[in-house]
């Protein structure tokens, strides 16, 4: 869930309702795989295992974009050759586990564009207490698997190995120092009990102070839209019905990871960890696994034109 504080505890209050609740579409799925919008072709990628310790992004001052996995001797062992050999796609791991420890650091103020926010917030958690940092986490490795396996180069925002963190528009940064082809935002939203579904948050055109989101407005969408085919696809999941309007796509301008990002950005939340059913989905290692290849499907036919 995108900078909306909630401690990762059993206890968390649950957080309001960030819009109003709008009947979800039973047409949505069908709007999201309309062949024009090429939501839902493609094949299918698969995971292969990886070997040695995974890239990271540097602890400060910036990104550290790895090019290719240690080996276990210690040697840097090449990315596959793929279809996607020569992309870089940025996979940001929503808010970090460690947050609710470091409230004073991340409730620091950084500029969004549009004003001014937190350097990051907690995120939410299941009732059960799974935290949403902990279960962004799983699903970008998942992806980076998924996405090296084609041959892309992946690096990750930050990879559990920094105290809180990364701030919301260092996070913007590491995306836009890695060049990347596409970046993609892995969250969980925290509703009301009854709100089901993901969305894919898309970047508003900003011109604003630093913002100026006009050059990827439209790159955004068509990464925004086919993720959120792919993820429908390959997860069973259903458009959100409290946000988006049955479409599984919103747009926001007071996102500073969107807002501050100079190539091609999205959100995606993949559910709802406040509503039972939604938290059973969340917390299933199985249903993890499919999510992940829903977005790295998505992002691969993107990248495929």
């Amino acid at each position: 869930m995108p900078y909306t504080s909630v401690p990762p505890t059993p206890s968390a209050a649950r957080p309001a309702v960030r819009r109003p609740v709008r009947a979800a579409g039973l047409t949505a799925l069908a709007v999201l795989c309309l062949p024009a919008l090429a939501g839902c072709g493609g094949t299918e990628v698969k995971a292969q295992p990886r070997a040695g310790a995974p890239a990271t992004a540097a602890p400060s001052g910036g990104p550290k974009a790895a090019t290719s996995t240690p080996a276990a001797d210690g040697s840097a062992k090449p990315s596959p050759e793929g279809p996607l050999t020569g992309r870089t796609v940025v996979i940001d791991p929503g808010h970090n586990p460690h947050n609710h420890e470091h409230t004073r650091e991340i409730a620091r103020q950084v500029d969004i564009g549009t004003g001014h926010k937190e350097c990051d917030t907690t995120g939410t958690s299941t009732d059960a207490g799974y935290a949403e940092a902990r279960f962004t986490l799983d699903v970008a490795h998942r992806m980076r698997d998924l996405l090296e396996a084609e041959g892309a180069k992946v690096v990750l925002t930050y990879d559990d190995d920094r105290p809180y963190g990364p701030c919301v528009d260092e996070r913007a940064r590491i995306g836009n120092a890695a060049k990347a082809d596409a970046v993609v935002s892995v969250h969980a939203d925290g509703s009301a009990v009854g709100n089901r579904g993901f969305h894919v948050i898309l970047p508003a055109l900003v011109r604003d102070g630093a913002a100026d989101t006009s050059r990827i407005v439209a790159p955004s969408r068509d990464l925004g839209t086919r993720i959120a085919g792919r993820f429908a696809a390959a997860t069973g999941s259903a458009p959100s019905n409290y946000i988006g309007g049955g479409t599984g796509l919103d747009v926001r301008d007071d996102l500073g990871g969107l807002n501050m990002s100079t190539v091609a950005k999205v959100f995606i939340e993949c559910g709802n960890m406040r509503d039972p059913k939604d938290a059973a989905l969340l917390t299933s290692a199985s249903w993890r696994r499919r999510a992940a290849e829903g977005i790295s499907d998505g992002i691969a036919l993107y990248l495929k034109g």
